[in-house]
Formats: C-alpha cells, structure tokens, sequence
C-alpha cells in the first residue's frame, strides 16, 4: 500500500527537483514552428485567472455560471470576441457524507451520482480487498488482484480504491446495498461514480446509480475494514442533489485564412473539486492566453481554431463536453481535424511529459512538437475512457489529457499514490488543490506546448497524423488476441485487412512525400481515416451515441479473443458468435478505409 502523508503545499523549487531527481536535459532540437506565436505568450493575464479561480470554489451550479462569466469578462478584455452558449445539462451535486460505527462518526465525501439518503440507513458490512493502483494508466482498471468472492448481497461493501464506476457498478449488481471506499491517503478525494457518459438518455438510465456511495480516508478506511471483518453493522449518510441546471459553455471561435471551415477543436473544463487549481484553473488559463495569441494574429494559420470550457466536467460525468457533442454532432463530423484536450498543465514540480494521452495516429506529431517547444522527450499512452474525451465515437483524432508530471523517483520520494491530475499531486480533487499547486514558469511552458500543438494542426499544410502507426498497433494486438484464444477463435480476415490497408496506406504517403497526392486530396482521406478507424478501436457503441466511462480495451469488439480459453464449453459458443460479429465490424471497417485510401490514388 503507498504510504499516507498529506501532501504539503509548498511553492516550487525547481532547480532542486530537477538536481535531485535526475530530471531530463533539455534536447537539442530543431527550430520551433510557429515561433513568432509562440513568443506572444505571457503569464500575466493567465496567471491572474489562476489566481482569481484560486479563492473560487466551482463544483456547485451557481459558483459554475459565476466562473464562466469570469473567463467572458477576460476574454472581452483581451479583445477576444467569445460567445456563451447555455446548455441544459442532467446533474449531482455532492455536499455532505458520514459513516457511523457505534458511537463513531466518520467524515466522508459522496461522489457524485451516487443515491442521496439524508436520513441515513444502516446494514452490516463487508470487506472486499482491492489494491491500489501504482501507476495513473492503471488508475481507471478494475482491481485484477482482489481477494477471493464475498457475499455482498444486503451489505454495506468497504473496499480499497477511489469510487470509480467499474467497482461501483460491480457492487451493485452483486446485492450491496452501500459502498465505503477507502482512499490510499489522509485526505477524501471528491469524484462520480456514475458509468453514464454525459447527461443520460433513456437507454442510459438503467445505469443510473441505485445505492449510496461515500469515499473516507485511509485511516478511518482502516478501521472500517477491521469492523467489516468482525461482522459489525454501519451506518451511511449522504446529501446530495440532482436535477436539470442551465450553464454556460464559452466559447471561442478563430478563422482560418484557407480552410475557416475546418478546425482545430481546444478545450478543458472550468468546473472543478473545490477551487481545483492544478484541475483545471491551469487549464483554463491556458486556453484563456492561446485565445489571445491567435486572436491578436487572425489569418495567421490555415484552419480555424475553437477553443471551449467545459461545464458539468466534475457532476455530470463530461456533460459538458459530451452536450456540445451532441448538439454540434454534425459540424464536428464533417469539419473537426482534431481535439486537444488541455487538462493540469503548469503544475509544480512537472518536469516531465509522461504518460500524456495520444492516439496513435498522433503521436510522432505530438512527440516531435513537445521536444521542438519545450526542449523535452515524452511519452504516451492509449487514452483512457475518461477527461472530456466524448468524441470517440464521432471519431476524431485525439491528443493530451493530463499534461506534464511530476518524475515517478519524486512522486516515490513523496510516498504519492497515483492520482489522476495535478501533474501527480495528490491534492487532486481534494480541498488542497490550492494555488501553491500551479507553478507560473512551468504553465508558460505548458502553455506554449499547447499553442504549438494546435497551431501544428491548424496549419498543416497535410494533416500531421499517420495512420500507419494505428495500423501497426492493430497487428500487435490482434498478435496477442489470436495467441490467448488459440484455435478457439479464427482472426485471419481481420489479420488480412490490417495488412492490406498496410499496404495501401504505404503507397499513399509515398504518394504525399513524391508530390503526387496533393494535400486537397489527401487530407480529406486522412481526416476520413478517423471517422472510420477511431470508433472501432475506442467505441463499442454506435456513432453518435457514448459508450459508459468504463475501460475500453483495443478493437473492443474483438477482446473477447483474451477471455474465451478461460470459459466453458458452452459459453464459448456464445463468445465464438461474439467474436464472428465483432469481426464482421471490424474488417468492414478495414476494408472501408482501404478504399478511401487507394481512391487517393
């Protein structure tokens, strides 16, 4: 179990972090696209929104409409021209928990969406041992190392982790009646615990959390675990409110020279955990200045770029994000080239880019990018079903979420449990993400990353993703499905797609690089690739519908190859059949955007 200090809010002290953990030298690198853009960036004016935001709690729905007229007002004062759109949104609103045991009352914290019971109610509980996640791209798994099965049924369920929605889902299925999740460390992390990706429809609502859910801290977690074996009964309490709340969505929209119709779409969310600073303040600061630099340089890139803060991020699982999905499913289908999302940048002692999400079509971009702005390698990895990435199954190429790190040799020295935010630290979604969390001169570094990254994009004169390195991860994890089924699964029309697209896709950047295909043509088969790739290798759902906030594996629909060995004879049969359909979309899908490909030329 990682170790349980509180993390101490103390400013940034960067030339001693970097001297003690052996933090990378800056590369030589070559000259930086976009320098003149990039030298237009200052903190000032983002430093004083991270500031402002800094005394300004954001989770509750008037405190929300209160910020995003704090971002309008210092977007106009810039001289950006912004609109607010008002979207009406399902959410929870999470106040007050407590668990009782005897005389005894623990502080809790209710994630949001879980069953509000003011008045409380008691039932024995049970202990369910988990592990805690060491790394961030294990954080949003489900435990593979639990304890053996326990009866839950009619129990109140005390178990390690964060009240994630995989485990909550579980538990309910199974007959608990109330969850306790036991944080790693001293301080209770706010979340939600609902699987329902954005406001539910009525197909979602059988989702919908049915039983009270309450996060505690380790010691107190501790000592319901104790009680949990010994049989004893507890009782939990939890406020909270849901309903339909009308907030605000800025927006803010600059044109191409060549392409105004296509865009580059930025964004992260303004609602946050208490005053969230390191998530997100930084972010929206960021945003905030890239709207100012490119709006002082209109004309200055090829495509247009929209840049948007996300309500209803914290209660409503995306449904900030995941609404403007929706109502702009359209123009985002046929003109979106990209979203970047901008979550924790800038925070202390985030010396490296590690385990930054990308998809794989992007990630050469994204790497060379990083290293030309801020002089650094990095690393990334598939990204999660989790951040503002609620447009999977529109299918548009992806990139960021979490931002720069802390090294994992300082997050180890710290004793820091992994935390999805923050740059690593552990005051994520807590009451001490507070302002000695931003560091000022790593968010001016972040902030140029970000700007290069978009201004990249947006003035490309082919669009700079390749999707031959999507292509070669199929084949690496078909390799791994076909070898866990065996002879009980037959993968080869799959396997034979992937490399005739290969093929394809071989002679059509040849076709770029000779001159041949001209960008007017190619780039529209590239964005095309997306439309067609990304959905099968993130979504199980249908396009224009989201997929729960659960871990979606690659090529989802032909997984069931990794489990299959370990079922019976019978259910086998069903697995076979699973896998036959699953196939079928999948080749399809492959041999769609071989023909986009070839008709290229």
């Amino acid at each position: 179990m990682a170790k349980t200090t509180k993390a101490k809010a103390k400013p940034a002290a960067k030339t001693k972090v970097a001297a003690k953990t052996g933090a990378v030298a800056k590369l030589k690198t070559p000259p930086v696209p976009h320098q003149a853009l990039l030298n237009q960036v200052t903190i000032d004016a983002p430093w004083e929104l991270v500031e402002a935001f800094s005394v300004h709690p954001r989770w509750k729905a008037s405190d929300v409409d209160i910020a995003a007229d704090m971002i309008l007002k210092r977007l106009k004062k810039a001289g950006v021209k912004a609109r607010g759109i008002r979207a009406k949104m399902y959410l929870s609103i999470p106040f007050d928990a407590s668990v009782t045991l005897g005389k005894v009352t623990f502080r809790a914290k209710p994630p949001a969406y879980a069953k509000s019971v003011p008045d409380g109610f008691s039932a024995p509980l049970a202990y369910v041992s988990a592990s805690y996640s060491r790394s961030v791209g294990k954080l949003f798994d489900k435990n593979t190392d639990a304890g053996p099965p326990v009866d839950v049924r009619g129990k109140i369920v005390v178990s390690e982790g964060f009240a994630f929605p995989q485990k909550m889902i579980e538990f309910e299925r199974q007959g608990a009646v109330g969850v306790i999740a036991v944080n790693p460390g001293v301080d209770i992390h706010w979340g939600i615990c609902t699987s329902i990706w954005g406001t539910p429809d009525l197909d979602d609502l059988p989702r919908k959390p049915g039983i009270p859910v309450v996060a505690v801290n380790n010691p107190d977690g501790l000592k319901l675990i104790e009680a949990a074996k010994k049989g004893e009964s507890a009782t939990l309490k939890t406020k909270l409110e849901e309903g339909w709340y009308e907030q605000t969505i800025p927006v803010v929209d600059i044109p191409g020279k060549e392409e105004p119709e296509k865009f580059v779409l930025l964004h992260g969310h303004y609602d946050s955990w208490d005053v969230g600073v390191g998530d997100n303040a930084v972010g929206d600061a960021c945003m905030l200045e890239i709207a100012r630099v490119l709006s002082k340089n209109p004309g200055a890139l090829r495509r247009s770029v929209r840049i948007a803060w996300w309500p209803g991020h914290s209660t409503g699982r995306y449904a900030g994000s995941t609404w403007f999905a929706d109502a702009f499913a359209i123009d985002l289908d046929e003109n979106c080239v990209a979203q970047i999302n901008c979550d924790s940048p800038g925070c202390r002692w985030a010396t490296e880019f590690k385990d930054v999400s990308w998809m794989k079509e992007t990630e050469a971009f994204a790497k060379a990018t990083i290293r030309s702005v801020a002089g650094l390698p990095s690393h990334g990895e598939r990204p999660h079903r989790a951040g503002d990435y609620a447009f999977n199954n529109i299918g548009i190429s992806s990139l960021m979420m979490l931002s720069s790190t802390m090294p994992d040799a300082l997050r180890e020295e710290k004793g820091y449990y992994a935390v999805g935010g923050c740059g690593a630290n552990i005051a994520w979604h807590t009451e001490n993400d507070t302002i000695e969390i931003a560091d000022r001169d790593i968010l001016l570094r972040d902030i140029k990353v970000y700007l290069g990254l978009v201004a990249g994009i947006a003035d490309a004169k082919v669009l700079p993703f390749d999707w031959r390195a999507q292509v070669e991860e199929f084949n690496t994890t078909l390799a791994g499905y076909q070898k866990a089924a065996g002879k009980l699964a037959d993968l080869k029309a799959t396997k034979a797609a992937i490399a005739s697209l290969a093929d394809a896709l071989s002679a059509f950047h040849a076709g770029i690089d000779s001159g041949k295909i001209k960008p007017k043509v190619a780039n529209p088969v590239i964005l095309g690739l997306a439309r067609i790739l990304v959905p099968i290798n993130y979504t199980r759902e249908a396009r224009f519908r989201h997929d729960p906030a659960v871990p979606i594996p690659p090529l989802p629909t032909l997984f069931a190859a990794t489990e299959i060995a370990a079922m019976d004879s019978v259910k086998q049969g069903y697995a076979v059949t699973q896998l036959i359909r699953g196939q079928n979309r999948v080749v399809a899908a492959l041999r769609a955007a071989e023909r986009l490909v070839r008709a290229a030329g």
